[in-house]
């Protein structure tokens, strides 16, 4: 664990450490991150709902230089970049019905500190990270896109491979990990350490982690966005599988 300006730095980066760190918004639009990098590929959606293809411009133009930092051979496969605040909503929900039916002596307490780990609550004062544009979810592909082995031994959904210096992991999976890690901090995102796959650049969890004077990025919006009927619900959203 190493200090900064904002004290001890936890890998779980909890609501009441973010709070510490101000939003300055800029302003940045939203952009296709495909359009801009067509190098990226495209992965197959982790829920059920319908995914857009955006980032803030900077960390979108990141995300592309690390696709090109990659060694031959490799390729940048995103699951999701910005998610609207409904999703979210339902995907913390999600999250804590299964931790709940995983854990039926926990307090409710336990439940929402283990849950909001994994998925970010809905906060004024601390956005989700996907909902400010500048977090990205990705994953090592090949040239074909298939993606690589990122958690063996275990299976893709334990929450044991999560952190990315989890233990016990494969060399393979070890080895995928620092190669992702490493082109994608060369242009200038940084791990969640908590999930391997998510990495940011603008928000609260990148100043953060940096110790940087304030976020850049706060919650947005796509100009005329609605949401696709029937995704505005109260019902968890559902896994749609590997």
């Amino acid at each position: 664990m190493h200090t900064n300006r904002y004290g001890k730095i936890s890998s779980w980066e909890s609501v009441t450490a973010l709070k510490k760190v101000p939003i300055i918004e800029c302003g940045e639009s939203l952009v296709d991150f495909l359009e801009l990098c067509p190098r990226l590929f495209w992965d197959k959606p982790r829920w059920k709902y319908e995914r857009v293809q955006l980032l803030r411009e900077s960390a979108a133009e990141r995300l592309c230089r690390a696709a090109e930092a990659l060694p031959q051979g490799y390729r940048l496969a995103v699951i999701e970049g910005w998610r609207p605040p409904h999703i979210q909503r339902r995907m913390n929900q999600g999250a804590m019905k299964r931790i709940r039916e995983q854990n039926p002596d926990w307090s409710a307490s336990q439940v929402k500190r283990i849950a909001n780990r994994f998925t970010a609550p809905p906060s004024d004062r601390v956005p989700p990270p996907h909902s400010t544009g500048g977090a990205v979810d990705v994953v090592l592909a090949d040239e074909t896109g298939a993606m690589l082995d990122h958690t063996s031994p275990y299976e893709t959904r334990n929450r044991s491979a999560y952190p990315f210096d989890a233990r016990r992991l494969s060399d393979e999976a070890r080895e995928h990990r620092q190669i992702l890690k490493e082109a994608m901090e060369s242009a200038g995102l940084t791990n969640y350490p908590s999930e391997f796959w998510h990495y940011s650049y603008g928000d609260q969890g990148w100043a953060y982690r940096g110790g940087h004077a304030h976020a850049l990025y706060g919650p947005t919006e796509p100009p005329g966005y609605s949401p696709p009927p029937g995704e505005i619900t109260d019902e968890p959203l559902e896994w749609a599988g590997e």
